[in-house]
């Protein structure tokens, strides 16, 4: 309800005057207040109007967490702006992308990121190169250079080296080197540049030939093992026997005497 502006006033004037002094008027405002308004102004009350100055307000603000909810949606708004009208101008800068070929770009040098959190994993550094692209002298430094490469060596380019399987340079095989010894990744990729700039220069001396020692291939039989896949053995898990040799290593079968004079009496 909501008093007149006529009463209001004289509400608040008596309220102020009984305070400090009395009067006939206001002894009549105490006694019959009732009567001197009408129904209607009776009813007409806000309580806005009986507060005293200074009394404490109910507080009509939201919380932190609703400032902080306010707060993400104007960050929201602002990136859903910026997308709708400053990107389409990065359509001018636009190039294509054509990757570059292992004839270029022979060396693939692959690291692990996880979005710049701190991660050990992060320092380390792979090289995988084909054999037919380093700089080697003739099919003798090839042949060495597998050899000095060891497990290193793989007739295939690993899944993880970035390296399609369309790639001619793979005919004679990949290595792959890798480093996380040091604190910094340019240290291990310093690391891996200088050991293969050494089996390079070692495979390219002529001081002794290897082209008569075959390739070993036990790390691959073990890895095709692993998946099974075969490998050296027929079945995984069953121990090499005669079977797994070679034939032109195993003897000749030896004749039987007894069988040997049943076939010339019966010719």
């Amino acid at each position: 309800m909501r008093l007149p502006t006529r009463c209001r006033l004289h509400l608040i004037a008596t309220s102020y005057a009984r305070t400090f002094a009395s009067s006939s008027c206001i002894q009549v405002w105490r006694r019959a207040p009732q009567f001197l308004l009408k129904e209607q102004d009776r009813l007409d009350f806000d309580l806005d109007d009986v507060l005293e100055p200074g009394a404490e307000q109910v507080p009509d603000d939201t919380s932190v967490g609703g400032h902080i909810l306010l707060d993400q949606h104007r960050m929201y708004l602002n990136y859903m702006r910026l997308i709708e009208h400053e990107c389409p101008k990065l359509v001018a800068f636009r190039k294509p992308f054509n990757p570059p070929s292992i004839e270029s770009a022979p060396l693939v040098v692959r690291s692990i990121s996880y979005g710049g959190e701190e991660h050990p994993a992060t320092t380390k550094r792979a090289i995988t190169v084909p054999v037919a692209k380093l700089p080697l002298k003739n099919d003798a430094a090839m042949q060495k250079m597998k050899l000095l490469a060891g497990v290193r060596w793989t007739p295939e380019a690993p899944k993880d080296s970035g390296i399609s399987t369309s790639e001619e340079a793979g005919e004679h095989g990949y290595i792959k080197i890798s480093c996380e010894d040091f604190p910094r990744p340019a240290m291990n990729l310093k690391w891996i540049s200088d050991t293969l700039d050494k089996l390079i220069k070692e495979a390219n001396v002529r001081r002794t030939s290897f082209t008569d020692i075959p390739l070993d291939t036990r790390h691959l039989d073990a890895k095709a093992q692993k998946v099974n896949k075969g490998g050296r053995g027929l079945q995984k898990g069953r121990p090499p026997s005669i079977r797994d040799f070679p034939k032109e290593w195993l003897p000749s079968p030896k004749s039987d005497p007894a069988s040997t004079s049943q076939a010339v009496s019966a010719a």
